[in-house]
Protein backbone atom coordinates (compact mmCIF):
# COMPACT_ATOMS: atom_id res chain seq x y z
CA UNK A 1 0.00 0.00 0.00
CA UNK A 2 1.01 3.35 -0.63
CA UNK A 3 2.00 6.31 2.00
CA UNK A 4 -1.08 7.64 4.27
CA UNK A 5 -0.01 11.16 4.69
CA UNK A 6 -2.88 13.58 6.29
CA UNK A 7 -3.57 17.20 6.02
CA UNK A 8 -6.27 19.82 6.86
CA UNK A 9 -8.54 19.67 4.00
CA UNK A 10 -9.80 22.51 1.98
CA UNK A 11 -12.37 23.40 -0.63
CA UNK A 12 -9.95 21.56 -3.54
CA UNK A 13 -11.02 18.21 -1.13
CA UNK A 14 -14.72 18.68 -1.37
CA UNK A 15 -15.63 16.38 -4.26
CA UNK A 16 -13.58 13.94 -3.06
CA UNK A 17 -14.71 14.41 0.59
CA UNK A 18 -18.32 14.20 -0.44
CA UNK A 19 -17.77 11.01 -2.28
CA UNK A 20 -16.52 8.93 0.57
CA UNK A 21 -19.45 10.61 2.93
CA UNK A 22 -22.18 9.79 0.66
CA UNK A 23 -21.30 6.19 -0.44
CA UNK A 24 -21.12 5.31 3.11
CA UNK A 25 -23.80 4.01 5.72
CA UNK A 26 -23.50 7.38 7.35
CA UNK A 27 -23.96 9.48 4.31
CA UNK A 28 -26.68 7.02 3.40
CA UNK A 29 -28.53 7.05 5.97
CA UNK A 30 -27.81 11.24 7.26
CA UNK A 31 -26.85 12.90 4.40
CA UNK A 32 -29.22 11.65 1.64
CA UNK A 33 -30.61 15.08 0.91
CA UNK A 34 -29.21 17.67 -1.72
CA UNK A 35 -26.44 19.59 -0.26
CA UNK A 36 -26.02 18.07 3.27
CA UNK A 37 -23.36 16.15 2.63
CA UNK A 38 -21.59 19.23 1.28
CA UNK A 39 -22.88 21.32 3.76
CA UNK A 40 -21.42 19.06 6.63
CA UNK A 41 -18.03 18.76 5.15
CA UNK A 42 -17.52 22.88 4.61
CA UNK A 43 -18.54 23.56 7.94
CA UNK A 44 -15.74 21.21 8.65
CA UNK A 45 -13.18 22.71 6.33
CA UNK A 46 -14.36 26.68 7.71
CA UNK A 47 -13.77 25.74 11.44
CA UNK A 48 -10.58 23.90 10.43
CA UNK A 49 -11.80 20.77 12.32
CA UNK A 50 -11.52 18.02 8.67
CA UNK A 51 -8.69 16.46 7.99
CA UNK A 52 -7.64 14.55 4.61
CA UNK A 53 -5.94 10.79 4.54
CA UNK A 54 -3.85 11.77 0.84
CA UNK A 55 -2.31 9.06 -1.26
CA UNK A 56 -0.21 11.01 -3.54
CA UNK A 57 -2.21 14.36 -4.30
CA UNK A 58 -5.47 12.02 -3.77
CA UNK A 59 -8.40 12.71 -1.09
CA UNK A 60 -8.60 9.44 -0.24
CA UNK A 61 -11.15 9.97 2.71
CA UNK A 62 -11.33 12.33 5.96
CA UNK A 63 -12.43 12.77 9.38
CA UNK A 64 -14.23 15.81 11.16
CA UNK A 65 -13.87 16.20 14.74
CA UNK A 66 -15.26 18.70 17.27
CA UNK A 67 -12.76 19.64 19.69
CA UNK A 68 -15.45 19.97 22.48
CA UNK A 69 -18.29 18.30 20.84
CA UNK A 70 -18.81 16.01 23.79
CA UNK A 71 -20.48 17.43 26.54
CA UNK A 72 -18.98 21.04 26.02
CA UNK A 73 -15.33 19.54 27.09
CA UNK A 74 -13.71 16.12 25.04
CA UNK A 75 -13.60 16.24 21.69
CA UNK A 76 -16.01 13.98 19.39
CA UNK A 77 -15.21 12.23 16.08
CA UNK A 78 -18.33 13.53 14.01
CA UNK A 79 -17.51 12.31 10.95
CA UNK A 80 -15.22 9.90 9.18
CA UNK A 81 -15.26 7.90 5.57
CA UNK A 82 -12.57 6.55 3.29
CA UNK A 83 -13.95 6.43 -0.37
CA UNK A 84 -15.37 3.20 -1.66
CA UNK A 85 -12.84 1.69 -3.29
CA UNK A 86 -9.82 2.55 -0.37
CA UNK A 87 -11.85 0.58 1.72
CA UNK A 88 -10.46 -2.28 3.78
CA UNK A 89 -6.53 -0.86 3.43
CA UNK A 90 -6.15 0.40 6.45
CA UNK A 91 -7.12 4.17 5.71
CA UNK A 92 -9.96 4.57 8.34
CA UNK A 93 -7.65 3.14 11.10
CA UNK A 94 -5.25 5.41 10.08
CA UNK A 95 -7.50 8.21 10.10
CA UNK A 96 -9.01 7.30 13.34
CA UNK A 97 -5.24 6.60 15.18
CA UNK A 98 -4.45 10.25 13.57
CA UNK A 99 -7.48 11.55 14.73
CA UNK A 100 -6.77 9.98 18.23
CA UNK A 101 -3.36 12.30 17.85
CA UNK A 102 -5.04 15.52 17.60
CA UNK A 103 -7.47 14.73 20.14
CA UNK A 104 -5.12 13.54 22.76
CA UNK A 105 -3.81 17.20 22.57
CA UNK A 106 -6.87 18.06 23.72
CA UNK A 107 -8.10 15.65 26.57
CA UNK A 108 -7.68 12.75 27.55
CA UNK A 109 -10.71 10.83 26.27
CA UNK A 110 -12.42 10.73 22.47
CA UNK A 111 -16.09 9.97 21.81
CA UNK A 112 -18.01 9.44 18.73
CA UNK A 113 -21.49 7.80 18.60
CA UNK A 114 -22.10 4.67 16.03
CA UNK A 115 -26.08 4.17 15.01
CA UNK A 116 -27.45 0.59 15.33
CA UNK A 117 -27.79 -0.08 11.35
CA UNK A 118 -24.19 -0.35 11.58
CA UNK A 119 -22.44 -3.25 13.45
CA UNK A 120 -19.06 -3.22 11.36
CA UNK A 121 -18.88 0.35 12.58
CA UNK A 122 -19.21 -0.63 15.75
CA UNK A 123 -16.98 -3.85 15.66
CA UNK A 124 -14.24 -1.43 14.15
CA UNK A 125 -14.69 1.11 16.96
CA UNK A 126 -14.41 -2.17 19.79
CA UNK A 127 -11.48 -3.28 17.45
CA UNK A 128 -9.58 -0.01 18.16
CA UNK A 129 -10.20 0.41 21.75
CA UNK A 130 -13.43 2.16 21.92
CA UNK A 131 -16.09 0.97 24.94
CA UNK A 132 -19.94 1.76 24.57
CA UNK A 133 -20.90 4.26 27.22
CA UNK A 134 -24.25 5.29 26.52
CA UNK A 135 -27.49 4.28 24.28
CA UNK A 136 -29.79 7.01 23.24
CA UNK A 137 -32.34 6.27 20.84
CA UNK A 138 -34.23 8.04 18.51
CA UNK A 139 -31.12 10.55 18.71
CA UNK A 140 -30.96 11.58 14.97
CA UNK A 141 -33.67 9.46 13.57
CA UNK A 142 -36.90 7.98 14.79
CA UNK A 143 -36.33 4.28 15.45
CA UNK A 144 -32.34 4.33 16.02
CA UNK A 145 -30.49 4.15 18.17
CA UNK A 146 -27.25 5.61 18.60
CA UNK A 147 -24.70 3.83 20.43
CA UNK A 148 -22.12 6.67 22.48
CA UNK A 149 -18.33 5.41 22.24
CA UNK A 150 -15.37 6.34 24.52
CA UNK A 151 -11.66 5.90 24.19
CA UNK A 152 -9.30 6.61 27.07
CA UNK A 153 -6.60 8.08 25.18
CA UNK A 154 -4.14 8.77 28.79
CA UNK A 155 -3.91 4.47 28.94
Amino acid sequence: MQEITFAKGDEQHLKDCRDALCQSALGERYFSSPGSAENAILEGIRHKNLYVALIGEECVGFAYIIPKGAFHSFPYLHIIAVKEEYRNRGIGRALLNYSEKIAYEMADRFFLVVADYNPDAMRFYERNGYQQVGKIPDLYRPGVTEYMMAKDLKK
